[in-house]
């Protein structure tokens, strides 16, 4: 279930990424060696990332080099007019929806969206402040009147976002 878009360079060079990061030389990754990577380590939402590495129920505390590659696939640049399973619009953002669903029911809540906002800003905007902006994301999105979001709500709500781009990251290059 590899990503057919990828070259053999750039399968190469992503195995030369991981084979860095595993320490101890087991051809697998624990969440310390993720977190070892210091773009990760910085980022708000960083432990958020590197659990959806491990939140299949084919991975459980070690992934091995092609589960590495289909987490990574969610942020190769899609090509226009080209098919890609794991890389399409709907996957990227199933998968910004984890990210923010923390009980894992398919709905993000108000507590989720706060739980998250905290995450990214810290102490930075007020209790308040972010109270408001969650309580006006879930009442924008929300349209069934249920207070949350649901997945397809949420794919409504990012209907105008480019998630093709805003989600890749150009690290085949």
């Amino acid at each position: 279930m590899l990503i057919s878009s990828v070259t053999p360079n750039q399968i190469e060079r992503l195995y030369s990424r991981f084979t860095a990061l595993d320490r101890g030389d087991c051809g697998t990754l624990s969440r310390d060696d993720f977190l070892r990577i210091p773009e990760l380590a910085i980022n708000p939402l960083g432990e958020r990332i590197v659990n959806s590495f491990f939140q299949s129920d084919d991975f459980n505390d070690r992934v091995n080099f092609r589960q590495f590659m289909q987490v990574l696939a969610h942020f190769i640049p899609v090509k226009k007019n080209k098919e890609n399973k794991l890389n399409s619009r709907e996957q990227k953002l199933r998968f910004a929806f984890k990210m923010y669903d923390l009980d894992n029911d398919d709905m993000i809540s108000k507590d989720e969206l706060l739980a998250i906002l905290h995450m990214m800003v810290g102490t930075n905007i007020s209790e308040e402040q972010l109270n408001s902006i969650a309580e006006r994301s879930i009442t924008e999105a929300d349209e069934d009147g249920d207070q949350m979001i649901s997945f397809e709500e949420f794919c409504k709500a990012l209907q105008r976002t480019d998630v093709e781009q805003k989600m890749s990251i150009r690290f085949l290059n």
